[in-house]
C-alpha cells in the first residue's frame, strides 16, 4: 500500500513537469486526508484530497477507506473503472514510507530512486459534491504486488511509473483498459534504495526534515 509520502524539491516537479507551483513549500510526511499537489492531463496542476470519495457517496468519509486502489481489480469496480478511463491523474513525490514491525514497535524505512529524482504515482481523481453542495476534489494511489526491495516489508507497493508510462497515463485519448492496465506494475528493484529514517514520521504532524534522519 502507500500511507505515506514526500515531496520536497518543488523546483524539480516545476522543471519537470512545466509548471506553476507558486508558494508550495517541501512536504516531508504526506498523510492520507490532507490536500496534495497532483497533475491531471493538459499538466494541470490541482490540490486534491487524499482519500478517494466516488461521485456517487452519500458521506465523504468513504474517502478515509479509499486512499489506495488495487491495479488488478481497477476495470472492475464500480469506484474506479469510469475513472481508470477517464480521470487519470499522477502523483509527484520523491520518497514513500513503509514500517517494520518489531513486537510492538514501528520502524519506519524511506523508499526512493536511486538516482533521488522526483518520479510520480499512478493516480485515479474525482469531484464530488455533497448533498449540502459541498464540493471535493478527490484521489487515491494506486497499487500494485511489491517489488524484490519493498516486499520485505510490504507485500503491495505504490505503481510508480516510468517516463514514457506518463505520458500514456496523462493522455486523454486513451481510454482502453488492455492499454492502460499494463502500465501498472511493480518499479524494478535494482533501481531504487531504501534507508532508516526517524520514529518521529510515525505521527502525521510530524513535517520537517529532522523526520528523513535515523533515530
Amino acid at each position: 500500500m502507500c500511507g505515506r509520502f514526500t515531496l520536497i524539491n518543488w523546483e524539480d516537479l516545476i522543471l519537470r513537469f512545466g509548471i506553476r507551483a507558486a508558494g508550495l513549500k517541501p512536504r516531508y510526511n504526506i498523510a492520507p486526508t490532507q490536500i496534495v499537489p497532483a497533475i491531471v492531463p493538459g499538466k494541470e496542476l490541482k490540490m486534491l484530497y487524499w482519500g478517494f470519495i466516488p461521485f456517487w457517496a452519500k458521506d465523504k468519509a468513504i474517502g478515509n477507506k479509499m486512499i489506495n486502489a488495487r491495479a488488478e481489480t481497477l476495470a472492475e469496480k464500480k469506484s474506479f473503472r469510469y475513472n481508470l478511463r477517464h480521470k487519470r491523474c499522477l502523483i509527484p513525490a520523491d520518497g514513500f514510507y513503509e514500517w517494520e514491525k518489531k513486537g510492538q514497535e514501528k520502524i519506519p524505512y524511506r523508499y526512493t530512486l536511486k538516482n533521488a529524482e522526483l518520479f510520480a504515482f499512478a493516480g485515479l481523481w474525482e469531484s464530488w459534491q455533497s448533498p449540502t453542495g459541498e464540493q471535493i476534489e478527490s484521489f487515491c494511489i494506486i497499487t500494485t504486488s511489491a517489488n524484490e526491495l519493498v516486499k520485505k516489508l510490504h507485500g503491495r507497493m505504490p505503481v510508480i511509473l516510468s517516463r514514457e508510462a506518463e505520458e500514456i497515463w496523462l493522455d486523454p485519448q486513451i481510454n482502453d483498459p488492455v492499454v492502460l492496465l499494463p502500465l501498472l506494475k511493480p518499479y524494478p528493484a535494482e533501481k531504487m534504495t531504501v534507508t532508516r529514517v526517524s520514529r518521529k514520521v510515525n505521527n502525521p504532524a510530524n513535517d520537517f526534515p529532522e523526520v528523513l534522519l535515523p533515530d
